[in-house]
């Protein structure tokens, strides 16, 4: 059984990096020991009218330090991430972590592909991959952790207003830089998950995909996050499996999107 740990997070800094983007970094016990690149926390809200966790991905993991980074989108207005988005310095947040599976690092040229709010967890990954590998990233608009992936691999970026890189999607990105890889990390919303996927089996190439889900306990006991699936998950016997179990990283082939 793989090790999970609620703490009470210490906030180390947070600011605001693009229209309703935070980026927020939390000091652990033991958390971030044992965190892997895909996986994710729930975050608990101090207001007792929010009962359920909110899920948020890793951006990245310190385990020298102790820290995690967590970019997130807040939702609206009197949600959980509105609350977490007024934390500062020395307050403090219950969290259970890690959860899910994360992505199994393999040596082959890859993508890492983010679309939107899907692109702060590929940063750890692409920190992570000991292989040649190109960051493809796609915003609606703004755009955000851009320097922070250059700092560790080729990026190229597509935004769908044109304002910067291609203009388009991130396949649109890869074809026009003429790109090519043999296997494709990737998270973001089903549409571009979809289209990946196609891409995928068109070019022969391997797909690992991290699925976007609404959670409700974050943990596989509630069956609220399932997904269709090839396979019968031993749990309930039927053609899905839960992303906040088995996934939230999924073959790409083992999943109906």
């Amino acid at each position: 059984m793989k090790a999970k740990f609620e703490e009470m997070a210490v906030v180390l800094s947070q600011k605001k990096i693009a229209a309703d983007i935070y980026d927020l970094t939390i000091q652990t016990k033991d958390i971030a020991a044992h965190a892997k690149a895909g996986q994710f926390l729930s975050l608990y809200c101090k207001d007792g009218t929010k009962l359920l966790p909110r899920p948020i991905s890793l951006c990245e993991i310190d385990r020298t330090k102790g820290t995690l980074r967590l970019v997130y989108r807040v939702t609206g207005e009197n949600t959980g991430t509105e609350e977490f988005s007024r934390m500062a310095a020395g307050d403090t947040i219950r969290v259970l972590g890690p959860l899910g599976n994360g992505f199994a690092l393999g040596e082959k040229k890859a993508f890492l592909i983010g679309g939107g709010i899907g692109i702060p967890p590929m940063l750890q990954l692409a920190k992570e991959l000991n292989c040649e590998k190109t960051a493809v990233l796609g915003y609606r608009d703004e755009v955000f952790l851009l320097d922070d992936f250059k700092e560790v691999c080729s990026t190229v970026i597509a935004t769908e207003d044109g304002s910067a890189g291609t203009k388009g999607n991130v396949i649109d990105a890869i074809k026009a830089h003429n790109l090519e890889a043999d296997v494709i990390y990737a998270c973001g919303p089903t549409p571009m998950l979809r289209a990946l996927k196609a891409y995928a089996q068109e070019n022969d190439m391997e797909c690992y995909i991290s699925m976007e889900e609404r959670m409700a306990c974050g943990i596989g006991a509630c069956l609220a996050c399932v997904c269709k699936t090839k396979e019968k998950d031993h749990h309930t016997n039927v053609h899905n499996k839960r992303i906040c179990k088995e996934g939230p990283v999924f073959d790409a082939k083992e999943v109906e999107l």
